[in-house]
């Protein structure tokens, strides 16, 4: 059976002051867990997982599926379609 392609490109917002901190390509339909590293578009942080703004961290680095990601915090950041 053949997978249906359910990429969408998504916009993550700081929870706490609502910057734009990436753009993003989401793949399936679930709530954002990660972001796989090769798959931001757009990144407006410094790359040290802060908001560039009020400096809330919210994310962690992993190694998920032998990629590297960045382990969203929930509640952390809001997610934009």
């Amino acid at each position: 059976m053949k997978r249906k392609n359910r990429s969408r490109i998504i916009k993550i917002y700081c929870a706490t002051c609502k910057t734009l901190l990436y753009k993003y390509r989401k793949e399936g339909g679930d709530h954002l867990v990660k972001c796989y590293k090769d798959m931001i578009l757009e990144d407006y942080t410094n790359k040290d997982l802060k908001c560039p703004k009020c400096h809330n961290i919210f994310a962690r680095e992993a190694f998920i599926h032998c990629r590297k990601a960045n382990k969203i915090i929930q509640g952390h950041v809001i997610v934009q379609d």
